[in-house]
């Protein structure tokens, strides 16, 4: 099955901004990336098309011509916890160090691990290969993308943070 995995476009909050499940504003050159966007998916057709629930994804998927995608609570963003919408350098709370420290493993306070996420996008993808697609359509986030591209075996968890996709690109992997 071919999945081409869409990141959303820019956000608009301030660098350093910790966000993750929060429905955060787009940049106003959303329709200048987007219209970047679609121009990709041009030719392309799906037998299904799937999108995190957040706005910053939803709001691309309809842009590209996809308003019935499928939203799926999986395919949302690692949740940051309490650490949500707070800039990474005030964060005052102990288990910020050992997040950092270990982010594969330790959770956000309140909220998950990247094994977590993981988890969450493989559960998805499990559920999907029992489907009879040949090619579908997600409109999601860098962390959906990157575990995506760990579970289909084209990076490793320690090196996929080397090769993040860009704002409002496209990924395919073959599951």
């Amino acid at each position: 099955m071919e999945i081409y995995l869409i990141r959303h476009t820019s956000v608009n909050v301030p660098k350093g901004t910790c966000y993750g499940f929060t429905d955060v504003p787009l940049k106003d050159t959303f329709e200048t990336e987007a219209a970047q966007t679609k121009k990709q998916l041009e030719g392309l057709s799906f037998d299904c098309v799937y999108t995190s629930p957040l706005s910053r994804a939803t709001k691309l998927a309809e842009f590209c011509g996809f308003p019935d995608a499928i939203r799926d609570d999986r395919l949302k963003e690692m949740n940051m916890g309490e650490w949500e919408m707070q800039m990474f350098d005030k964060i005052n709370d102990p288990n910020l160090q050992k997040w950092y420290d270990n982010y594969l493993d330790h959770p956000t306070t309140g909220g998950e691990s990247f094994h977590d996420l993981y988890n969450r996008v493989s559960s998805f993808f499990n559920e999907l290969k029992q489907k009879e697609f040949q090619r579908v359509a997600i409109f999601a986030h860098g962390g959906v993308l990157l575990s995506s591209r760990i579970y289909a075996g084209e990076t490793s968890i320690e090196e996929g943070f080397k090769n993040m996709t860009p704002y409002g690109g496209i990924i395919k992997i073959t599951i």
